[in-house]
Parts: C-alpha cells; sequence; structure tokens
C-alpha cells in the first residue's frame, strides 16, 4: 500500500529506494512503498549541544567546564552515507542511536581541544581567561577534518562556567579576600601617610611664613632704624646750618653797628624800648641815670665814654 510522506522545509530528506539513492533535497514530499523505501532526514538549522566535562589545569587543579556550541550540516549527503539518519515515516524519529553519536562527537572535539588549551594554563588564568579559550578551541574545533568529513561545521562555541573544587574555590575565595582586605589596609596606610605628608608640608609651610616674616620684621626694624639715623642726622644738620646761620646774621648786625655811634645805638636801643613797651613789665629810669643819658648823647661825655 503506497504512503504519502511529506517532509519539513528545514529538513533535508533523502529517500532511498532498495537501498539506493533515489531522491534528496530540503522538504521534499512524494509517495513511497514502504517495503523498498528507506527514509533519512537531517535537519538544516542550527543545532544547540549543552556540555560539561571536567579538566586539569597546567599545576593540577581540577576545573569544571560548562558551556554550549552551536552547529550544523553543511554536507547532509556525505553525514547520511556515514552515519545512520533514517527515520520512521510515521513517528519521525529516527531508527538508530547515530544521531546523538554525531552529537557527541563534536562535543569530543570540542572537550579535547579545550584539554590542550586548558592543560597549558594555571588554575588562576583559566579561571580568568574563558572568552580567550573559547575563542581559540572554536577555531581548532572549525578546522578539523573529522568534522568536515561528517559535514558538519560548529558555528559558535561558549564558555559559561569555569569552576574550581568546592575546596579550592573556598581556598581562592579567603585568599581573595585576604587580598581585598591587604588592598584596603595600604589604601588605609596610603591615607594615613598622605595625611601625615600634608600635615608635614603645611607645618613647613608655616615655619616658613615664620622665618619670612620674621626676616621681614628685622628688616623692618632694620630700615626705620637707619631712616631715624638719618632722620638725625638731617636734623642735626640742620640745626647746625641754622646756628651758623644765625652766628652769621650776629656778625652781620654787629658789623652793622659797630661803624654805628654810641649816640646812634643808644637812640636805636630807646627805639627798640618804644617798639616793645607793650611787652616790657617793669622798666626804672632813674633822674641821674637820664641825666647821664642825656649829657652823653649830648657829647658833654663823648670823649671819656669813648675811653
Amino acid at each position: 500500500m503506497y504512503r504519502y510522506f511529506k517532509g519539513e522545509p528545514n529538513a533535508f530528506v533523502i529517500r532511498y529506494k532498495n537501498g539506493k539513492l533515489k531522491r534528496h533535497g530540503p522538504g521534499l514530499t512524494f509517495w513511497y512503498w514502504p517495503h523498498n523505501t528507506s527514509i533519512a532526514s537531517l535537519p538544516l538549522v542550527t543545532q544547540d549541544a549543552p556540555f560539561i566535562f571536567k579538566e586539569t589545569t597546567a599545576n593540577y587543579q581540577e576545573v569544571s567546564i560548562q558551556g554550549q556550541l552551536r552547529y550544523r550540516f553543511i554536507e547532509p549527503l556525505e553525514a547520511a552515507g556515514l552515519m545512520d539518519f533514517t527515520i520512521d515515516p510515521k513517528t519521525g524519529r529516527y531508527r538508530s542511536k547515530d544521531p546523538e553519536k554525531l552529537v557527541q562527537r563534536v562535543i569530543n572535539a570540542v572537550q579535547a581541544n579545550t584539554r590542550s588549551g586548558v592543560n597549558k594554563l594555571s588554575l588562576d588564568e583559566a579561571l580568568i581567561k574563558v572568552k580567550e579559550l573559547s575563542s581559540t578551541v572554536l577555531q581548532q574545533v572549525q578546522s578539523e577534518d573529522a568534522l568536515r568529513t561528517l559535514g558538519v561545521v560548529v558555528e559558535s562555541l561558549h564558555f559559561t562556567t569555569v569552576k574550581a573544587t568546592p575546596e579550592m574555590q573556598k581556598a581562592l575565595e579567603a585568599d581573595y579576600r585576604e587580598s581585598l582586605q591587604q588592598r584596603a589596609d595600604l589604601a588605609i596606610y596610603a591615607r594615613r601617610k598622605s595625611a601625615v605628608e600634608e600635615e608635614s608640608k603645611i607645618s613647613n609651610r608655616e615655619l616658613d611664613n615664620e622665618v619670612e616674616l620674621e626676616q621681614r620684621r628685622r628688616e623692618l626694624v632694620a630700615r626705620q632704624a637707619e631712616n631715624r639715623i638719618k632722620s638725625a642726622e638731617a636734623e642735626a644738620k640742620a640745626m647746625e646750618l641754622e646756628a651758623e646761620a644765625e652766628t652769621r646774621a650776629d656778625e652781620i648786625r654787629f658789623g652793622l653797628y659797630q661803624n654805628l655811634t654810641p649816640q646812634a645805638l643808644v637812640g636805636l636801643a630807646l627805639k627798640e624800648w618804644a617798639a616793645n613797651a607793650g611787652t616790657i613789665g617793669n622798666l626804672t629810669i632813674t633822674p641821674d641815670l637820664l641825666a647821664n643819658v642825656v649829657q652823653w648823647i649830648g657829647g658833654k661825655d663823648h670823649d671819656q665814654s669813648g675811653r
């Protein structure tokens, strides 16, 4: 009895009749005779495959690596020629375990290349360089001849988690906490040191300011003393010049008075008395003194006075 098979658009369908390739292509539909027909189906869309395995680092520490890869068939006919991808037309399930084995082969290729990379890294590097490691492993897997022979290519690879053993994880956490505490202590010491240095700088600046102020004060005192000395010298010089001027004036006046007759001098004296009468408190002139002055002015006693 003939049956009808309708392939999915995202599946590469291969029809075998009596063990020979009859037709192939994406999403094939056809009538077939179940007794002499076999149907294989391979997905054309990308397939995701999660994985987790354990490896050992260069310093003999065990790490657990968890991730996910994505692959697809680029040559479905080659893959179908090497592995069994035939399906039950009624249920669409594979008749063999080969599709699962293919996934495991891809994962094994990833694990083999990951092992060679992890074995070169220390535990710290393996925990840190996750992205670099996955990129390197992806390039190596994409160049695997065994996968290309199967018509499979790995499009992407991600290591989602890389962990050490629980005991080592605790030790690393304790070591990291200790390093954080040490960095915190160093930061505190650095702040204290900086504060002490700043205080020392401030004290030095204050001391320098005090020294500078004291030096300026000394200079000011010295300048004031110098100014006082110069002022005193100038004042003494002025007094000396003034005394000389007065002496010179007296000499000139006395020189003028020397050529005057006694009568003229007496007359000038009387004139000076008269001019300053308001300032003279008390003046006594006896009759004898007045008679002598009159006679002397008149010339009677001139010869005798002249002597």
